[in-house]
């Protein structure tokens, strides 16, 4: 059973796929899996951060 991948190593996950997708040719299909990995963890990525958003709004009230 894998473990969660944590924000910061999804966030370096990420950027990774990004420079592999900018520098490299790749094939078309390994393009598109990695550009739909990406886009999943941009996903991931912003609903950590919009619960982090949310229980600091809660902290100043």
């Amino acid at each position: 059973m894998e473990k969660e991948m944590t924000f910061e190593e999804k966030l370096k996950r990420l950027e990774e796929v990004t420079k592999k997708i900018e520098n490299e040719t790749l094939p078309l299909d390994e393009t598109i899996k990695l550009y739909e990995e990406g886009k999943a963890l941009i996903k991931d990525l912003r609903a950590v951060l919009k619960e982090a958003e949310e229980k600091v709004e809660k902290l100043q009230k």
